[in-house]
């Protein structure tokens, strides 16, 4: 079965040829990241008004490239939540339109669905279950079991800040710009992960797997200005990154990379120790750093094995693993 996949979900538009779920035929993204970079952000507006420009030249890419017609293709998938929701509207608008168009099923997808999916995606081998996976990006942050296809159990979620939010903040802060994520991980490959003491913030046991970086957040703004002897503010921080030597920049960090590192996989582990799972994966934007993966291997010390997608592009938002969850949806039930 081969379904085309539509993700629009922040600021990539997406579309890919997935054949059973696993067998990637095409996956083609536009980003509208330079855009963003400027703003130090996404501006739903700005994203929304690049998809309307971009969907249908990456939906006919995605066809050309996958060598494929319409009459090829079994059913339409497209993400349906969570995200901006001006961004959801022009994929969602675009793949209805296409499914009364070509008479082909439609298949509404969860985002955080697809990034648990982006595993299976070019995977030879069979995935055992029950799974737990940790799915850590931009927007979200949730700790899965995952008992058979689309038997979703919620173990664990962030309570304020993901940590790919608290990235991007950080290197705000920092004066190095956006995404937040990638320039971090550079910057502290460059420093000392235990330069500052930042919190690891575990909770109580009520919420032994829920996430909070809010606090981790605010005490790196602490610590920037502390080092500034000037009292700068977030914005002072930001606009007078000069204030910051380099080795100060790079210190903050590794600092800062490293608590959040030690809390994902602190919790992960200690989730797969609780619940009866035969194996972790990694999935969403964040799992594309390689300390957290370093970390959670590690950590792990080879009592369980540990999955992560097989390319990088699948870390993050993609269409191919819209594609693929919607896949192992209709496998679940039985019917389109």
């Amino acid at each position: 079965m081969k379904i085309l996949g539509i993700e629009t979900s922040c600021d990539e538009t997406a579309a890919a040829v997935v054949e059973d779920g696993i067998k990637v035929h095409s996956n083609v993204i536009a980003s509208s990241m330079d855009l963003h970079t400027k703003t130090g952000g996404v501006v739903p507006e700005v994203a929304a008004r690049e998809h309307l420009k971009q969907i249908n030249p990456v939906i006919d890419e995605a066809l050309e490239k996958a060598g494929v017609g319409w009459g090829d293709i079994d059913a339409i998938a497209v993400t349906h939540a969570p995200g901006l929701i001006a961004s959801l509207l022009v994929g969602v608008n675009t793949a209805q339109a296409l499914s009364y168009l070509y008479q082909k099923p439609l298949i509404p997808t969860h985002h955080i669905a697809g990034h648990i999916y982006a595993n299976f995606l070019e995977r030879s081998e069979p995935i055992q279950f029950p799974i737990l996976v940790l799915t850590v990006s931009g927007g979200h942050n949730e700790l899965v079991r995952l008992k058979g296809h689309h038997e979703f159990e919620s173990i664990g979620e962030t309570l304020d800040d993901a940590a790919g939010e608290a990235f991007d903040k950080v290197a705000r802060m920092l004066g190095l710009g956006y995404p937040g994520g990638p320039i971090i991980s550079k910057r502290a490959a460059a420093g000392n992960p235990a330069a500052f003491n930042f919190p690891r913030v575990h909770l109580d046991k009520n919420n032994r797997y829920n996430f909070s970086f809010s606090g981790l957040k605010s005490a790196v703004l602490r610590q920037v200005e502390n080092l500034t002897k000037e009292g700068a503010t977030l914005r002072r921080a930001q606009d007078h990154s000069r204030l910051l030597s380099e080795t100060d920049i790079n210190n903050l960090a590794a600092s800062f990379q490293a608590a959040v590192i030690d809390v994902l996989s602190d919790k992960l582990v200690a989730a797969a120790e609780a619940f009866d799972v035969k194996e972790v994966h990694l999935a969403g934007g964040v799992s594309a750093n390689q300390s957290l993966r370093q970390a959670v291997t590690e950590k792990l010390n080879d009592r369980l094995p540990l999955c992560m997608p097989q390319k990088l592009i699948y870390c993050t938002d993609n269409a191919a693993m819209i594609a693929g969850a919607a896949y192992f949806c209709i496998k679940n039930t039985g019917s389109l």
